[in-house]
């Protein structure tokens, strides 16, 4: 589980053969073989630790889903370690489980900041919801509008996130992954009647 707060950015070194291999020094120094980091917003289990540089195996699902398959080295990558429980929860709660890919329509600067207006997929537009949290490569944003119509979604990028994320080098046409707030996926489970029988 995580918060969507990137704790640090990582750079892609090598990639390929179902494995990724990422230099990034302040998850190296922490972390052990065996822990969870979410790259770009994807849950990867870290399966060997070298110097600064920690790899992860990214099976075909993954590849599939998200936007892993596009990194090529020298690529720079959204990092966050697991939540624990002594850790804040600063953001929303976020899974690592991608539910989609979704490009970028357009990037417009606003005041300091910058609105990205983005494909909204049609399987996931009854999750979200103005003033509700998406997660865009791993960061949590709040939703700034929804157009169900166009299938399109607005998120603004505070300075502070356009420095401290790779949403800084976001453009028309980047394919970006996207997870849903998994609180709206449980309400829908919880409301919607159950097709068993002797259950209402």
């Amino acid at each position: 589980m995580f918060t969507g707060i990137v704790s640090t950015l990582g750079r892609v070194t090598d990639q390929g053969e179902g494995r990724i291999a990422i230099e990034a020094p302040s998850i190296t120094a922490r972390a052990e073989v065996g822990a969870s980091v979410a790259v770009n917003g994807a849950c990867l289990t870290l399966v060997q630790l070298e110097g600064h540089i920690f790899r992860a195996d990214v099976v075909p699902e993954t590849i599939e889903r998200t936007n892993l398959g596009r990194l090529q080295p020298g690529d720079t990558v959204n990092l966050e370690p697991a939540l624990t429980l002594a850790g804040p929860l600063d953001g929303h709660l976020v899974q690592g489980h991608v539910d989609a890919t979704a490009e970028i329509l357009q990037v417009q600067n606003a005041d300091r900041g910058r609105v990205l207006t983005v494909e909204l997929p049609h399987d996931l537009a009854r999750y979200v919801a103005e003033k509700g949290s998406i997660a865009v490569d791993g960061t949590s944003l709040t939703v700034t509008g929804v157009d169900d119509r166009a299938g399109r979604f607005t998120v603004a990028l505070i300075p502070f996130t356009l420095e401290n994320t790779i949403a800084g080098s976001y453009r028309k046409g980047t394919i970006v992954n996207l997870e849903v707030d998994l609180v709206a996926r449980y309400l829908e489970r919880l409301v919607r009647p159950s097709t068993k029988p002797g259950i209402k």
